[in-house]
């Protein structure tokens, strides 16, 4: 039997059907072009993924087949597409060399999988291993894929993969959520706009020389150099852990000082930059981290034309950072690092900085640039950037079958530079699960020091396993007590929402 602790990392899927999803009714075709910001993507798949339990017993034996969950999913992409047509839509290149999205209705490609294991067995916390190539498709064409798999117990997996350049996780969310929504024949909550006119360049334009620190120009840059991954420490490998909300709230006491009190996402960016300083071998070195900020509050005008932004479907997207010695950052008490935290975000935190964000693209087009934080080689400074997925609608994302046990981004971007989304939980609100892509020794020395903190995510996690229930329902730990075998969020105070799915989840913001 599987290990219920360390999950299944071996296993098999196996694609049973390939088909094209377009949208249902004829779309008109025609060229969308990139905003300046969109241009600042490079060409990146991301990947995010839902866990679902089987369909209750209470239902029909057709409405509780992986066949109907497929034909729903199918049905009811192809009336999201109608709305969100970039999504059904494929890359072709300008005159000016330049990416933009011919939208000509070309379709999603959807597969239907098996995976040879139940999910109460899935080993989440190597995604790597589990998720990377197995349940996540590989976009081959178009912008946007889905992959639906069952899974031995009847539970399934919804995942997809789009291009970054077409949009960022705000977006995504913001289809998700109506995709759901058409799913179970409401009416689409969130329509959304393709207005490239609100993000406009202006004219004159003009930028501070703060953004030169941010962006650099791909033709600035040295060409790659052959670099080869050897020790174990020198590889980039993703994990996902699981983190209280009393454990969050510590941190953010931690991280406050006096009338100073910092957001839980500073808070917890601020503990992992001190974690990844302090892996660098080398102290007189200097070590990155940057925070990605939406910019639609910051643009949107309550009465003026950018009243929209609250629905614009794309990237507005900037990445501020933050640069310090490593023995400052290693050494400091937590609340001097979050106030450096505090300070970077800042940079990128006011509308006059994506109005000139804007203009500085515009100043250099055709050229591509891209964020400079990105531009690590192996012998470089750490750099690693933080992506807040507090706004991840993992409850909204109901198809009719019942809410996600588990949801997550997955973003393994390749390059040097690391990645960390924190998300929240799909079972107990103020709980985060948070998604790494480090260096393993990184990893290793934020398990080592702060592993109270960073849980590694178990299978007894997605609350299926009757042996989970069985290992709670009459044992009470406090959080520091729990054995081996059990987790943080099996406490006994817990077991009930735990082990049925409930409790309520707080909304936050994904950007």
């Amino acid at each position: 039997m599987a290990s219920a602790v360390a999950g299944v990392d071996d296993f098999t899927v196996t694609v049973k059907m390939k088909e094209k999803v377009a949208a249902v009714l004829p779309l008109q075709d025609h060229l969308l072009p990139l905003s300046n910001l969109d241009l600042l993507l490079p060409p990146l798949d991301v990947g995010l993924f839902f866990c679902y339990k089987k369909p209750s017993s209470t239902s029909t034996t057709e409405k509780s087949s992986f066949p109907f969950v497929a034909s729903t999913l199918k049905k009811s992409l192809a009336q999201a597409l109608v709305s969100y047509y970039a999504f059904s839509s494929e890359f072709i290149t300008s005159s000016l060399g330049e990416p933009e999205l011919f939208c000509n209705n070309r379709g999603v490609d959807f597969y239907e999988a098996y995976a040879d294991i139940e999910l109460q067995h899935l080993h989440l916390y190597n995604p790597d291993a589990t998720v990377e190539g197995k349940l996540i498709p590989k976009k081959k064409e178009g912008v946007f894929c889905v992959q639906a798999t069952e899974f031995k117990c009847g539970g399934v997996v919804v995942a997809c993969s789009f291009d970054h350049r077409v949009a960022d996780a705000y977006s995504m969310n913001m289809f998700l959520v109506s995709w759901a929504e058409m799913a179970q024949s409401k009416p689409i909550s969130t329509p959304p706009s393709f207005r490239r006119s609100l993000l406009n360049p202006r004219r004159p334009g003009s930028y501070d020389v703060s953004i030169d620190d941010m962006y650099v120009p791909l033709s600035s840059l040295p060409p790659p150099k052959n670099e080869e991954q050897t020790a174990d420490d020198d590889k980039i490998i993703s994990r996902i852990y699981y983190v209280t909300a009393q454990d969050i709230n510590e941190l953010q006491s931690l991280a406050s000082s006096g009338a100073s009190k910092r957001t839980k996402l500073e808070s917890l960016s601020a503990c992992i930059w001190q974690i990844v300083a302090k892996s660098e071998r080398d102290s007189t070195r200097r070590c990155k981290m940057g925070i990605v900020v939406d910019g639609r509050t910051r643009l949107s005008d309550e009465d003026g034309p950018n009243h929209f932004m609250s629905n614009y479907f794309g990237n507005v997207l900037s990445i501020p950072y933050g640069e310090e010695r490593v023995e400052e950052l290693a050494t400091r008490p937590l609340s001097w690092v979050a106030e450096v935290v505090h300070e970077a975000l800042s940079k990128g935190a006011s509308k006059e900085h994506f109005l000139g964000l804007i203009d500085w693209v515009e100043a250099r087009r055709p050229q591509p640039a891209v964020a400079k934080i990105y531009c690590r080689g192996r012998e470089d400074e750490a750099a690693f950037v933080v992506s807040s997925g507090q706004r991840f609608p993992v409850k909204r994302v109901d198809f009719g079958w019942g809410k996600p046990v588990f949801g997550s981004y997955h973003f393994p971007w390749g390059g040097y530079a690391g990645y960390v989304m924190p998300m929240p939980s799909a079972s107990r609100e103020g709980d985060w699960v948070v998604y790494m892509h480090l260096f393993k020794g990184q990893l290793d020395l934020l398990e080592a020091e702060e592993g109270h903190i960073f849980h590694p995510l178990t299978p007894e996690y997605l609350n299926l396993a009757a042996t989970v229930a069985a290992t709670t329902s009459n044992v009470s730990y406090t959080r520091n007590e729990i054995p081996s075998c059990s987790h943080p969020y099996t406490t006994a105070s817990a077991t009930s929402a735990n082990v049925e799915g409930g409790g309520k989840v707080k909304s936050f913001s994904l950007v």
